[in-house]
């Protein structure tokens, strides 16, 4: 897999932007965050080999452009995620969410379990919460994903793809290979594996689905 920065200058980059976002007594250190880059760039290209969309790869395979907003917004989940997981350090992973949503818009905290494969799509404003996200995960900008007065998270399937504007909310059972499409809103709702779900709740309309979001989107 190709990068645009090597590890240590990629661990430099992110400990500066830490640094002068947060200028706390807490600061980080380029080593502090090198120690997690092996896993987090392993994490990453599993998750970018899988990808089958532009800018992702060029002639040469698989490429992390820590300038492509999308590509950056992942790393950054996957490095929060491996703080939290291996240290427990809340504190440096909360900065690393901030800095995420700080620098994308993007709500996507680093307790939540994303699947090895997932895709970000130009995410502006997407809030993603501890639901239960099956592989081959994709989501666009100013989707939402969230929980009902309950408490109860939705549920994903393989092959799950979020568009524009879409919100799943509460207890909803999404199946394998659906679309959520653009503008789209679910609440308790459930979606049966190959269909495709627009309108809002109550008046959802669901429909099947002829392709493979996974082919289209994915590459397994």
């Amino acid at each position: 897999m190709k990068f645009s920065l090597e590890s240590g200058d990629l661990s430099r980059y992110v400990a500066a932007q830490l640094n002068n976002i947060f200028p706390d007594s807490q600061s980080v250190s380029p080593e502090w965050v090198g120690a997690f880059m092996p896993e987090c760039l392993e994490r990453l290209r599993r998750c970018f080999e899988n990808i089958r969309q532009k800018y992702f790869w060029d002639e040469q395979g698989p490429t992390f452009n820590h300038l492509n907003a999308d590509h950056y917004a992942m790393f950054l989940y996957l490095l929060g995620n491996a703080v939290y997981k291996k240290e427990g350090d809340v504190s440096s992973a909360e900065k690393l969410y901030c800095l995420n949503k700080a620098l994308h818009g993007l709500d996507a905290f680093y307790s939540i379990e994303l699947p090895e494969v997932f895709m970000f799509v130009h995410p502006l404003g997407t809030v993603l919460g501890k639901a239960e996200y099956g592989g081959y995960f994709a989501a666009y900008q100013n989707c939402t994903v969230g929980s009902n007065e309950d408490g109860v998270y939705p549920r994903f399937g393989e092959g799950v793809i979020l568009y524009c504007n879409a919100s799943v909310i509460g207890d909803c059972r999404i199946g394998d290979n659906v679309v959520i499409g653009a503008n789209a809103a679910l609440l308790n709702d459930d979606v049966e594996s190959d269909h495709v779900a627009t309108g809002r709740h109550p008046h959802l309309k669901i429909s099947r689905n002829g392709e493979s979001v996974v082919s289209r989107r994915f590459r397994k």
